[in-house]
């Protein structure tokens, strides 16, 4: 797996370990114009899935890249567990992502809205959802989703759908600002947000417990009934992983 570096040689961990220094006041001022685009560190998503053939009626499972135990996995951590789907559905999905990741943003777009029709709205599978930021500018859009209250999902949704328009652009506030104002946000609503110190402190708990505890690394991971899987997969190929289970 490609492991880009931040800059020369500084490691993404250790790249992750400085902007973890930045408070949450700092934060918003991190997403101000500061006269030069302002673009995230380097992401390191994970390579995609080999994809399926168009023509192929199904395709072959992906092979799992480890396993977990999925009682561990599953004890509550810092944040509540954002979910969809019933909490007995025979299948568990937990993706780990970065709202600046473009392969994150790939799956939420051509993925997910099939996932959520063919498996969690049928109740086979629930779908978790965790933060795993890798810059200030991934940890003010999960902190505004988190701030969404119950539409959190849609937040999500809209800001992976509006990546391009937020993420590398000169003024990264008010391009999130214009977003969050058609959730609902006003600007007092949405600077209380981003200088929440404790919810940054929480979405970066998150993120350090998906590190240490189950060994992410890159964006998206999956952990499907406790086996891992890197990568942004087509729905042929998360079919092929599930349907076995069911």
């Amino acid at each position: 797996m490609n492991r880009p570096p931040f800059g020369q040689t500084m490691s993404r961990r250790s790249a992750l370990s400085s902007l973890a220094a930045i408070s949450a006041a700092a934060l918003l001022a991190a997403c101000s114009d500061s006269g030069k685009e302002a673009k995230p560190p380097e992401e390191k998503p994970a390579e995609p899935a080999a994809p399926a053939k168009p023509a192929s009626p199904a395709a072959a499972a992906p092979e799992a890249q480890g396993t977990v135990d999925m009682a561990q996995l599953l004890k509550p951590g810092a944040l509540p567990d954002k979910q969809i789907g019933k909490d007995d559905a025979k299948v568990t999905i937990v993706e780990y992502a970065s709202m600046t990741c473009p392969h994150c943003a790939h799956f939420a777009e051509t993925t997910f809205p099939d996932l959520k029709t063919k498996y969690i709205d049928t109740g086979k599978a629930r779908y978790i959802l965790r933060e795993f930021p890798f810059d200030p500018t991934a940890e003010a859009g999960f902190m505004l989703a988190r701030c969404a209250k119950d539409n959190y999902f849609p937040m999500v949704d809209v800001l992976f759908r509006q990546q391009a328009n937020w993420v590398g652009v000169a003024n990264t506030k008010d391009a999130l600002l214009q977003i969050a104002k058609l959730a609902g946000f006003t600007q007092e609503s949405f600077e209380a947000c981003l200088t929440d110190q404790k919810l940054l402190d929480d979405v970066r708990s998150v993120q350090k417990r998906g590190a240490s505890e189950f060994k992410v690394d890159s964006t998206p991971t999956f952990f499907i009934n406790g086996k891992t899987y890197k990568g942004a997969m087509s729905i042929a190929e998360m079919s092929a992983i599930i349907d076995p289970l069911l």
